[in-house]
């Protein structure tokens, strides 16, 4: 069956216009393990594709040559029944799936999924904003507080699972020092958003296996839902940390692959070594993470795509939900640009409601997308 018969044969891409889109975070965020302050403002490059008559918009990073090649080239050369979107074309895949849903009238999780909704779409998530922004105390009290106030600042808006950034001691503090204080703001964190939240804690591969064994007894009463990138990804290290939490009956996922992921991470998850894997939504994109996700589900390994400093990662997270088995959480970092309205999405208890508006329910401001395109974007297009 060919899925893309209701295409015009004749229906080119006509214009690929490329900006980088500036806005704030709620709050500054600060670092990471191993990482310096991660800062207010957040920008992501926002393509719009022409085909048809028709536009799509959404993240990518497309090079201006890479798009100069593009023009011109017809549905039959860019969608395929295997993968959806030829390998030629993915560097502009996720404009292209707003692109196409629009030409359908429906959302890109019906798109993707096959299936119709009947009700509102709800998808879990959980606020990943909570990083070392008490680097400036010199008192762990003081430091328990202010993380508290982060996390009940993202309780009141609506989220019921959080990601606390630990591996203070990795770089920015001395070792126990910073350990020590990992381990209260975990905990302190756990007593004012109560226990029915998911929590999980982020090192960035600050911990070693020795401390990771350490913070996560530590934090037994906090009954953490995983731990991220605890050190580099290392088989044998695994093999040690699981065989250890199951003697200390502590039910912790193990979860990794963001970033410079060991290349048979796959393989040692498909091992039990690796709970969930966490390749970057959009770098790892659309296509390969639904490929990979049949995969995952064959051995029952779950999907948690990374997300953060990405704005629009969070809403393609949501609507890719529902069309991968075993996608636990959307990584949701919120902030605000100008230009995009993002109100069709709302959170209320620990779920996003996704709007099934066509595309990614995201509406973009045009007029004010293409001042941004004359002042600082580009534009490639047939010449004549």
């Amino acid at each position: 069956m060919n899925h893309f018969t209701d295409l015009n044969e004749n229906w080119r891409i006509e214009k690929i216009e490329q900006v980088m889109m500036k806005g704030e975070r709620r709050r500054r965020a600060g670092c990471n393990a191993r990482l310096g302050e991660h800062g207010k403002n957040v920008s992501f490059p926002l393509v719009r594709i022409t085909m048809g008559g028709m536009t799509g918009y959404s993240w990518s990073r497309v090079t201006r040559a890479d798009a100069d090649a593009m023009i011109g080239a017809s549905v039959s050369e860019i969608f395929c029944e295997e993968q959806w979107i030829r390998d030629r074309f993915l560097s502009i895949q996720f404009p292209l799936f707003d692109w196409l849903a629009k030409v359908r009238e429906i959302p890109v999780y019906e798109l993707l999924s096959g299936k119709k909704c009947t009700s509102p779409l709800e998808v879990p998530c959980y606020d990943t904003s909570l990083y070392f922004d008490d680097l400036h105390l010199s008192s762990d009290a003081d430091a328990v507080a202010l993380l508290q106030e982060e996390a009940m600042q993202g309780y009141n808006e609506g989220f019921r699972g959080f990601k606390i950034k630990v591996g203070r001691g990795a770089m920015h503090m001395d070792l126990w020092e910073g350990t020590k204080r990992d381990i209260a703001i975990v905990n302190g964190i756990r007593e004012v958003v109560g226990p029915q939240c998911n929590i999980s804690i982020d090192a960035n591969n600050g911990y070693n296996l020795n401390l990771t064994k350490h913070v996560l007894k530590e934090t037994a009463q906090s009954n953490l839902l995983w731990i991220e990138e605890a050190f580099h990804e290392d088989d044998r290290l695994y093999r040690n940390l699981k065989e250890w939490l199951a003697a200390e009956r502590l039910n912790v996922l193990i979860t990794d692959g963001e970033g410079l992921a060991a290349k048979p991470i796959v393989e040692w998850a498909e091992q039990g070594l690796i709970d969930a894997i966490q390749y970057d939504l959009k770098d790892y994109g659309i296509v390969n993470w639904l490929k990979l996700g049949k995969r995952l589900a064959k051995s029952g390994v779950k999907a948690a795509p990374h997300n953060y400093g990405g704005f629009y990662g969070n809403y393609a997270s949501a609507q890719v939900y529902p069309a991968i088995e075993g996608f636990m959480y959307v990584e949701w970092d919120e902030a605000q640009i100008p230009g995009i309205d993002t109100s069709g999405y709302l959170i209320k208890d620990g779920k996003v409601s996704v709007p099934p508006t066509p595309g990614f329910g995201l509406h973009i401001d045009d007029a004010y997308y293409q001042n941004k395109v004359s002042e600082s974007g580009w534009v490639a297009e047939h010449t004549v």
